[in-house]
């Protein structure tokens, strides 16, 4: 076998072995992805289910509210910015998957036959992605039901600490949730274009 023979055969065993890895940390962010968001909604659960208890008691409501509500409304942020950081590391790992995938078809006529490429027309594995399709991530999934949350805690917070009407307080706590799930799909679709600008 000459050198070049031999440096191709390496060279593709490094290939093959980068795209083991490259899959194995593309299961591993839609893993975090969901561990992520299991833990989000099932303390907003536990949270309102321990508000539910002490509904009999305004001052307990209203402490109870005031603190474990907030806590979770944080926890959903941080939750948010570490779901768009797996969806852009998993449109990094699966373009580099792509093109380690375009590599092997070029290697063998059978090539094309047997390995799949992103279509022009249906997409990756028949999934086409478009610029809405971050609105249908997990990140936006959380950032809807925080935001929700967040509409609440100001509803809360001007029926509570303001003495505000509860019509007008819901209105206003409807407009701060519109505009806090604005920011964040703004936010997202920013990182990805940051990303991978189009």
């Amino acid at each position: 076998m000459s050198d070049a023979d031999s440096n191709a055969a390496a060279f593709d065993s490094a290939v093959g072995t980068e795209l083991f890895v490259l899959q194995s940390v593309a299961s591993s962010t839609i893993s975090e992805a969901g561990t992520r968001s299991t833990i989000y909604l099932s303390t907003l659960s536990g949270g309102l289910v321990a508000i539910g208890f002490a509904g009999g008691s305004p001052a307990l409501l209203a402490s109870l509210a005031f603190t474990v509500l907030p806590t979770i409304f944080m926890l959903g942020w941080f939750t948010v910015v570490r779901l768009v950081d797996t969806s852009v590391e998993n449109i990094t790992v699966r373009r580099r998957m792509e093109r380690i995938r375009e590599h092997f078809v070029s290697l063998h006529p059978s090539g094309p036959d047997l390995i799949s490429l992103d279509n022009p027309r249906t997409g990756e594995l028949g999934v086409r992605y478009s610029r809405s399709s971050f609105l249908f991530t997990m990140a936006s999934m959380i950032a809807a039901v925080n935001c929700v949350l967040g509409g609440a805690l100001v509803t809360l917070l001007l029926i509570f600490g303001g003495g505000w009407e509860p019509l007008p307080a819901q209105i206003a706590g409807v407009t701060a949730g519109v505009l806090l799930l604005g920011a964040t799909l703004t936010y997202e679709r920013r990182r990805i274009l940051a990303a991978y600008p189009e």
